[in-house]
């Protein structure tokens, strides 16, 4: 099925090749590989709130072997960056591996791959 005219989706043309432009959308990836789309920029709070003993971080600011850094409550999720929503129970108190980076990114690329 193409894209309709009441679609949020709009066609554009660059160099010749048509491609599908989606809104801009704060993606939030959940622990079991579920994905929660914002198209409005809200408070982590707004999302943490509703998963009790999780934590929100912005994929930008992971690396291997450091702590993982929480969104702060107050702070607002951007359109167009990917989040996860992390159990403080596995990420407290001890370094992201490597190991932990590549799970997190198969899910993150699974949830947004069913998107498409």
């Amino acid at each position: 099925m193409g894209a309709c005219t009441s679609s949020p989706r709009s066609k554009a043309s660059k160099g010749g090749a048509n491609f599908i432009r989606r809104p801009l959308t704060a993606k939030v990836i959940h622990v079991d590989g579920r994905m929660q789309e914002l198209k409005v920029s809200v408070a982590a709070k707004n999302v943490t709130s509703q998963n009790p003993d999780h934590f929100l971080c912005s994929s930008e600011s992971m690396s291997i072997n450091t702590w993982v850094p929480h969104v702060p409550d107050e702070e607002k999720l951007q359109l167009g960056q990917i989040y996860f929503l992390l159990p403080v129970s596995q990420f407290h108190n001890k370094p992201i591996t490597l190991k932990d980076l590549c799970v997190l990114a198969i899910k993150a690329s699974s949830a947004i791959g069913h998107d498409s």
